[in-house]
């Protein structure tokens, strides 16, 4: 296909786009009518929120898609895990499990002596309800089929912190709190039952330009004035060099409010691994053919990221949170077979590794040579510091 052609495609979906958004837009007023209403009746106090007895710090972002709430959370763990009883509390989306779920337990803190509990995991593929009453932990469940992505790769990479899953985020905290100093809340800046201390908002650089439009036209899950709840904005996922005059226009264009911290930042991807955590002495060169295998909401600024090594990518794309099948790995490691390369590597992410690791899927994919890609989170200016004060006099 001549390049020609391929610009005729663009602008056909990009005009495509632009008259489904008029179309959808009607749905869209209604589905504010609805939001405004509900924030409204929550910030008028007609609706409750739960303010918790213990610090609370919610990750989330105002539209739909990956924004790098995931990375984040893990900063914050990395920064409070060895001071603080911590617990991460998430929905859990997609499971196949129900009510209030504890992934993994093993706490410590130099605050208070708690003894340390190790929950012995189950590895029931069939749907399950969970009730704990209240105050008391019992079996848990460690697959991404059981708890959602998210709380699995916590789960796996930090075992010595709470990790649980509630859709009723009130509940959770209740049955975390009396055991925990600190609770950090994955996806919930929408969950308006709960009043965090405090609340971080993460806005996608990729993304920042777009139409403020709400679901179905656009990405939104609430107006865009909800920002204002946030203590903390962080643009997400930005350049490593991002100027100066770029960063003022994209403050101008969040209009943040006198009383919140605005801080930038970029991915910070880390050395490849096996999906047992170990290192791989693998490197990304010219002639190395990467297949990538991603399930998330955005692959484009990883395979920016390769592309600085290779060209030769062939993607194995599937929607978000992609529950991957068997027939999904055959393709995969028929077309890795049949290729010629003599350098070739499959790459996926951290949280579509957490799917791969199934029980069903696990004999094909322990054939493969699997790499992780981690990521982690990198301030820009020279922020990092500020960040964190910011947060631990929060919390302290």
């Amino acid at each position: 296909m001549v390049l020609g052609e391929k610009n005729k495609i663009v602008i056909s979906l990009r005009q495509y786009m632009k008259y489904l958004r008029w179309l959808l837009f009607p749905f869209s007023l209604i589905y504010g009518l609805v939001v405004v209403i509900r924030n409204w009746c929550y910030d008028a106090g007609i609706f409750k929120s739960y303010s918790a007895e213990v610090p609370v710090i919610s990750v989330g972002n105002l539209d739909v898609g990956g924004a790098g709430k995931s990375p984040m959370t893990e900063y914050l763990i990395r920064l409070f895990k060895d001071e603080y009883k911590l617990a991460t509390l998430s929905r859990g989306y997609g499971r196949a499990t129900k009510g209030y779920v504890v992934v993994k337990s093993k706490v410590k803190s130099q605050k208070s002596k708690v003894e340390n509990s190790d929950l012995l995991a189950t590895h029931n593929t069939q749907p399950t309800t969970v009730h704990t009453p209240h105050a008391t932990r019992h079996t848990t469940l460690t697959t991404a089929q059981q708890i959602g992505d998210e709380p699995a790769q916590f789960a796996q990479k930090f075992p010595d912190i709470t990790v649980a899953v509630c859709e009723a985020r009130v509940e959770g905290i209740k049955q975390l709190q009396d055991e925990h100093d600190l609770i950090i809340l994955d996806d919930a800046y929408q969950h308006r039952a709960v009043k965090p201390g405090l609340s971080i908002l993460l806005f996608d650089y990729n993304r920042v330009n777009e139409p403020h439009l709400l679901l179905p036209a656009g990405n939104l899950r609430e107006p865009f004035s909800g920002r204002k709840r946030a203590d903390v904005i962080i643009i997400s996922k930005c350049p490593a060099e991002l100027s100066a005059d770029e960063q003022s226009t994209i403050i101008k264009r969040i209009k943040p409010f006198e009383y919140q911290q605005v801080f930038f930042t970029s991915i910070a991807y880390q050395p490849l691994q096996d999906l047992e955590g170990n290192a791989a002495d693998v490197s990304i060169t010219g002639n190395t053919t990467v297949f990538l295998l991603t399930g998330i909401a955005n692959a484009d600024p990883l395979i920016r990221y390769i592309k600085r090594g290779t060209s030769h990518i062939i993607h194995h794309n599937y929607p978000d949170h992609h529950r991957f099948s068997l027939k999904n790995i055959s393709k995969l490691a028929s077309e890795f077979s049949a290729c010629t390369s003599k350098n070739k590597l499959i790459i996926t992410t951290e949280k579509d590794a957490q799917r791969l690791v199934e029980h069903e899927l696990l004999p094909l994919v322990k054939q493969l040579p699997v790499l992780v890609m981690p990521i982690g989170v990198n301030f820009l200016n020279g922020t990092q510091q500020q960040f964190n004060n910011f947060v631990i006099n929060y919390v302290r």
